[in-house]
């Protein structure tokens, strides 16, 4: 089993940046194993999100509420995904997760509240 964390959430004002971190950890043939790690994101009453992520097939993809704001990378070793998010606006106000996951498994983090206010 993969575990995953999530840090780097808080408030910020609108026009503000914030930068997520995802880390996933685990037994090493867990870990090696993942071949998807995405961010998503949760607004109270509402349904789950896409935000950005990679795909089993390598390709980065991005939401289109996102697109030209959000950035998605990930580190060499493929277990720790980053979401570079500028030009921030109260709509993005939510809980941001990030989903892991192989051909095995699938686990989600805690999650990391984001608010945009002024």
């Amino acid at each position: 089993q993969v575990q995953v964390a999530e840090s780097g959430g808080g408030l910020v004002q609108p026009g503000g940046s914030l930068r997520l971190s995802c880390a996933a950890s685990g037994n090493f043939r867990a870990v090696n194993s993942i071949n998807t790690m995405a961010w998503y994101r949760q607004e109270p009453g509402k349904h789950r999100e896409f935000v950005a992520g990679f795909g089993r097939d390598g390709r980065m993809r991005v939401a289109d509420s996102v697109k030209g704001r959000f950035a998605v990378s990930r580190d060499n070793t493929k277990s720790t995904l980053h979401l570079q998010m500028n030009d921030l606006k109260a709509e993005d106000t939510a809980v941001y997760y990030c989903n892991v996951a192989s051909p095995y498994d699938s686990s989600w983090g805690q999650g990391t509240q984001v608010t945009i206010s002024s």
